[in-house]
């Protein structure tokens, strides 16, 4: 049986699943960002069950297919930017077209409709995420940077993030109180 499971972002996420899936007794099989696969059937209340154990969690399950789409092309994009999968030489729009098997323009019209934003800027705003994360961490120059995220350049980058947070990442990086947005409030 395969369930969906939102707002999880990283392997913590994960781990916290599984411990609750295996504190009821529901075995998984696979465990990846926004989806559980287990072992056998659950019934509906042992459902409502694992549904009130997640949201305690700050997890949601989720049942209906648009929902279960947003969440897989969150999921996505989450990986492709958070977890580095930079060998992926297509872009976005047949990225998520190929991997979730639908058109392009149907996702993106779903993801707009219910989200508020185009995938697109949902995308930037988790690579501005990453950046400020690289920049906090102080391990590498801009350009390293720029070129780790997939940026045509450094100007292109310093360009997108000031849109964005209305600051250079120079005056980002500076800054003692550098705040940054947890994932699943993007």
């Amino acid at each position: 049986m395969k369930l969906y499971i939102k707002n999880m972002v990283c392997n913590r996420c994960i781990a916290a699943v599984k411990n609750e899936l295996e504190k009821l007794r529901h075995h998984p099989l696979n465990i990846t960002l926004g989806e559980v696969l287990l072992e056998k059937e659950i019934t509906e209340k042992e459902k409502e069950i694992l549904s009130q154990h997640l949201q305690n969690l700050g997890f949601e399950l989720i049942d209906d297919k648009k929902s279960r789409i947003i969440g897989q092309i969150k999921s996505s994009i989450i990986e492709i930017v958070h977890r580095q999968k930079s060998d992926i030489k297509t872009n976005l729009s047949d990225y998520l077209s190929n991997k979730l098997h639908h058109d392009y323009t149907y996702l993106s019209n779903l993801f707009s409709e219910t989200e508020g934003i185009t995938i697109e800027k949902y995308f930037i705003a988790q690579k501005i995420e990453k950046v400020k994360e690289l920049l906090v961490y102080d391990e590498l120059s801009l350009s390293e940077i720029a070129v780790k995220m997939n940026y045509s350049s450094v100007a292109y980058l310093s360009n997108q993030f000031k849109k964005v947070t209305g600051l250079t990442p120079t005056y980002f990086k500076n800054i003692k109180e550098n705040k940054r947005r947890p994932l699943d409030e993007l």
